[in-house]
């Protein structure tokens, strides 16, 4: 079993060394190089040879910008990750770089950053093994799955509940008081069988597509991006988006898919009317869900009730309004994304008798959503990225 390599690029050495002490204290993870900034970057990296990087925006010499466009002037397909401020500029400039090819971005912790960078470490470790481990995997090497990785951060929450609730000590000795009632199963790196799929019997036919859904995670910038460069510029129906994203970024986000779509692209408004032909992007922070008034008229609504999954946005909170409002007349797509977020309402959407699709295995950075969506019999069909604009369109079309 081989490490998933990193890069970290960035002027702080503060920065660069907590980064480090997190990758490098993370089973399957290691730091490989170190840069302060682009050029000494590009120096590096035939020397080192990574799986990923972990890149600042702004730096002397080189910036994060100018080194992704020299990446992209000579073809280099390793991974970026951006390391981005949350202001309102950082925004603008994380989208350029996702723009010019970076495949996502976390943003810097606030305040005191010692104390402050566990509050992005899951994230980072999520990333760094997702597109670092896809990378790795397809020039050969043989490392930890993604759900190796799923299963630490589950780990690392409850330990830092009990933390909390408890005291570090007292936290310790009951995670080691529990680990001793129950012994350790050895760890198996070979790729689990496919289960069966449940088999979902709908309660009606699928009838006409008044709107459609989207829920997707980790690798879903790059993806979305893709999709809404080829969807039919003559769809019909409003489309409901749901990215794992912060807040203050999805602004920026909506702006940048709409440059590229044909459809107009807006980041979601508390009391929006659900127009035909449109994009909604869910805000970060907030849920988004469907709501229909006594005469009919659906809106969309944004909330900022509990986490469901872990995120806020969920798409498990917009699909289930969905499959309340719409039933049958509605296409649920589920895409990449870490961990089950939207699958059990896919599944009852399904249930309904909506459309359904999910992206496969093949094209997902981390096939943990659509996987797990499909196993629950959510998934009519699995479909490649490259080819869900089109299976999109024609559904849309057909049943419009």
């Amino acid at each position: 079993m081989e490490d998933i390599s990193v890069l970290i690029c960035d002027d702080s050495a503060l920065m660069r060394n907590l980064i480090s002490h997190v990758i490098d204290g993370t089973e399957g993870l290691t730091v490989v190089g170190k840069a302060m900034n682009g050029q000494f970057l590009i120096e590096k990296l035939p020397l080192v040879k990574p799986d990923v990087i972990v890149l600042d925006i702004e730096m002397p010499v080189m910036t994060g910008v100018e080194f992704l466009r020299w990446r992209k002037q000579n073809r280099v397909d390793i991974p970026v990750i951006i390391l981005s401020s949350i202001a309102e500029k950082g925004a603008a400039v994380t989208m350029e770089c996702l723009e010019l090819g970076a495949s996502d971005f976390i943003t810097k912790p606030n305040g005191s950053v010692s104390a402050d960078i566990s509050s992005v470490s899951d994230r980072l470790i999520e990333l760094i093994s997702s597109y670092g481990g896809a990378y790795a995997r397809r020039h050969g090497k043989i490392v930890r799955g993604g759900d190796f990785y799923s299963n630490l951060a589950s780990e690392r929450a409850v330990t830092r509940k009990l933390t909390a609730a408890m005291g570090e000590e007292k936290a310790k000795q009951f995670l080691a008081d529990e680990k001793n009632k129950t012994p350790a199963k050895p760890l198996s790196f070979a790729a689990p069988t496919p289960k069966e799929p449940a088999v979902i019997e709908p309660l009606r036919k699928p009838g006409k597509i008044e709107v459609i859904a989207i829920g997707i995670s980790t690798g879903g910038p790059n993806a979305l991006r893709d999709v809404f460069k080829m969807i039919d510029p003559r769809l019909k129906q409003p489309v409901l988006v749901v990215q794992h994203m912060p807040a203050g970024f999805t602004k920026e986000f909506a702006n940048s898919l709409d440059k590229i779509c044909a459809l107009a692209v807006k980041e979601a408004e508390d009391g929006d009317p659900i127009e035909s032909g449109k994009v909604y992007i869910a805000p970060g922070n907030y849920h988004i869900y469907v709501e229909q008034s006594p005469l009919g008229k659906k809106t969309l609504r944004l909330s900022q009730e509990a986490q469901r999954n872990g995120h806020r946005p969920s798409a498990d909170v917009l699909f289930e309004s969905v499959a309340k409002v719409y039933q049958n007349h509605a296409l649920g797509v589920i895409m990449t994304g870490m961990g089950k977020d939207g699958a059990v309402e896919l599944a009852e959407m399904r249930k309904q008798g909506a459309w359904t699709l999910g992206q496969d295995e093949a094209s997902s950075i981390v096939y943990g959503m659509p996987k797990v969506a499909f196993e629950l019999g959510g998934v009519q069909k699995q479909v490649p990225l490259e080819k869900m604009a089109d299976e999109i369109s024609k559904l849309a079309r057909e049943n419009s």
